[in-house]
């Protein structure tokens, strides 16, 4: 991951996130040129094509060239930062503070001690997550004046952003004491962890006229809603103008998101990131697997009615419930009837592959593009447990917070589209998995219900299986079963 070269300077290279991962984009940096940095601490944020991650470097000096600027992709092994290493100053920046000379601040509740001993050797990093010691205690930096932050090309997550911000009570806000505005001394980094630097930048706050209310001064995530419900945005201020600096570690200039023709009627977008992994995923499971695809249309109308007593029952307190966990249990009871259909093809040792678990995954529309976490084990999860992992597993993916770890090892896959109201669709297998089932929207039509048209609640479902596993007639009993439970939800009694 870094190499080390004879002027003592440090090269720390992309790492492979993921799985066997071939590149990645840099979303956003978190250091400039000249910025010291310790053992541990977060640097940059990427996006694989699975998750965006953060990236923590492996050791202390003072940052000396970014090599690419953000929103460019880089692949797995190329040199993206460099750190001088040898403990000398950093370079030179007009009205720099000079620097403190212990190599790690001691956190504020404690008095530094001029005689403790400085920390030998790396701590275990988890690539992605950094360590928790520095997440909230950073060394005060050299005062190097930053150019102000662009607004963002493309605003990820920013429906779910939205949602939350709507969702602040703005009276809440009003109330609470506002603490007079303390400036950062000028050129100083605000103070804020990453999750808070990226919802202030999809809101298009400017994190150095926010007031922090955090211990040490650290901007948390109510203090940037605070800034965007307080008043109306004023007119920003000029960046300051920083001095030049030396070729070799001038700060790179963002790249392009989007390419708009000269008579602005198209727009070209490069595909990248968790889009550009989702097209060749689905390209090759559609041209791999052969999908047969089978349709059915049911009265759920009692599975309705469960759903409004289940949120009622005091097992369910504080959890969500909707359809959608009744469906997952009515898949996980169908598969356990069925368990051949929960399988993968191996085919280099040509085998067949049985799964005795299930993995059962939620596709996820996002800005960022279609996310597929799954939960782990879900057939022994009673209905109360399945409730709390579909709720952790939606707020996750909607903050934008999911890991690659929890997209990988998938068996079966929902997809819920009745959520845009469409009535139903032909699902592709996400790769490596036997099955998908589709979920259309449930609406109120005419029905013959006991021998006599009336309105129920009806939906349509669409079951694609890899027919190298599935026969059609293993795929028409799963997808039977699924629609007999939503029928009459009892069975889930009578059948599990």
């Amino acid at each position: 991951m870094t190499t080390m070269t004879d002027t003592a300077l440090a090269e720390f290279k992309m790492p492979d996130v993921g799985e066997g991962l071939t590149e990645a984009e840099i979303l956003k940096w978190y250091v400039a040129p000249g910025d010291t940095v310790t053992d541990g601490q977060v640097v940059c944020e990427v996006e694989t094509a699975k998750a965006a991650v953060e990236l923590p470097i492996p050791f202390n000096g003072v940052v000396g060239e970014l090599r690419f600027p953000e929103g460019t992709t880089v692949d797995v092994g190329q040199v993206i930062i460099t750190v001088d290493v040898s403990g000398g100053a950093a370079p030179a920046a007009p009205a720099a503070a000079p620097a403190p000379a212990e190599p790690v601040a001691a956190p504020a509740e404690e008095p530094a001690a001029a005689d403790e001993p400085a920390p030998e050797g790396r701590k275990p990093v988890l690539v992605g997550y950094g360590v928790a010691a520095s997440s909230t205690k950073r060394r005060a930096r050299k005062a190097v004046p930053e150019q102000a932050e662009e607004p963002p090309a493309g605003t990820y997550y920013a429906a779910s952003v939205q949602a939350e911000l709507n969702g602040t009570s703005t009276s809440a806000l009003a109330s609470a004491p506002s603490p007079a505005p303390v400036p950062s001394p000028a050129g100083e980094r605000p103070l804020a962890k990453p999750p808070v630097r990226k919802l202030a930048k999809d809101l298009g706050v400017d994190l150095a006229a926010v007031t922090p209310s955090g211990p040490d001064g650290i901007i948390t995530r109510e203090d940037v809603h605070a800034a965007v419900a307080a008043v109306a945005p004023a007119p920003a201020a000029p960046a300051p103008v920083a001095a030049p600096q030396p070729a070799a570690t001038q700060a790179p200039a963002p790249a392009p998101a989007a390419a708009v023709s000269p008579d602005a009627r198209e727009t070209r977008i490069p595909v990248k990131g968790v889009r550009k992994a989702t097209a060749q995923a689905m390209v090759g499971s559609a041209f791999t697997a052969p999908h047969v695809t089978e349709f059915v249309t049911v009265d759920v109308t009692r599975t309705m009615k469960l759903v409004e007593e289940l949120k009622q029952d005091k097992a369910f307190t504080g959890l969500r419930v909707n359809p959608l966990l009744l469906i997952s249990k009515a898949l996980l009871v169908a598969i356990r009837r069925n368990p051949d259909v929960n399988a993968a093809w191996d085919e280099a040792n040509q085998e067949i592959v049985q799964k005795h678990y299930v993995n059962l995954g939620i596709a996820a529309a996002t800005p960022r593009g279609l996310l597929v976490p799954n939960i782990k084990d879900a057939h022994a999860k009673t209905l109360p447990e399945l409730a709390e992992s579909l709720g952790e597993l939606v707020a996750t993916a909607r903050d934008g917070k999911t890991s690659p770890a929890a997209m990988q090892g998938g068996t079966v896959t929902i997809t819920n589209v009745g959520v845009f109201g469409v009535d139903t669709g032909t699902p592709i297998l996400n790769p490596g998995e036997s099955a998908i089932l589709a979920v259309g929207a449930i609406k109120l039509q005419p029905w013959v219900h006991k021998g006599k048209v009336k309105p129920r609640q009806v939906t349509t479902l669409a079951l694609s299986f890899d027919h190298r596993l599935v026969d059609g007639e293993l795929g028409s009993k799963v997808l039977a079963d699924v629609a007999a439970i939503l029928e009459r939800p009892k069975r889930l009694i009578t059948w599990a």
